[in-house]
């Protein structure tokens, strides 16, 4: 690698390998001045408008609290509710700071804009994932330790 030119085309390559053998959708490295990001777009997340029936009835979906998995699933691939909080990277969504601690929101939670109410950690860094608006917490889309990807619903606020 030159002096001049910071670029090293093997890491980039590296960085590509890396994510077609793990199935991630994005990967950056930063050293010094030096960030180098690579992605991709998978189709197949993108091209799955099943949710339309689902979409006209958000509230049977994020009623039933006992089992988000399955809610979040359906709900997840319609149209994004107009109070949906989507997650602004791909990551790891975390609804409490630590294992042992309380979850940040639950639904029927009252939140004030800028309120934290979930973290996304991506590339061992955890962003702060903050209320856009006041107002209450009406569907959570996200277990504790998922992956989530850029766009993707986390929660409603109403």
């Amino acid at each position: 690698m030159a002096k001049d030119n910071p670029f090293d085309p093997d890491l980039v390559r590296e960085l590509a390998n890396l994510i077609a053998d793990t199935d991630l959708s994005e990967i950056e490295v930063e050293k010094g001045d030096l960030r180098i990001r690579v992605a991709r777009t998978i189709h197949a997340a993108v091209t799955v408008p099943v949710a339309a029936p689902v979409a006209s009835a958000p509230a049977p979906v994020v009623a039933p609290p006992p089992a988000p998995s399955d809610a979040s699933a359906a709900a997840k691939p319609g149209a994004p509710h107009p109070g949906a909080v989507l997650s602004p990277m791909v990551g790891t969504a975390y609804r409490k700071p630590s294992p042992d601690a309380k979850a940040f929101v639950e639904i029927g939670s009252k939140v004030q804009a800028g309120d934290k109410v979930l973290l996304v950690e991506a590339m061992k860094t955890f962003n702060e994932i903050v209320a856009p608006r006041a107002g209450t917490v009406t569907a959570i889309f996200v277990e504790d330790g998922t992956p989530v990807e850029y766009g993707e619903p986390l929660l409603v606020i109403e």
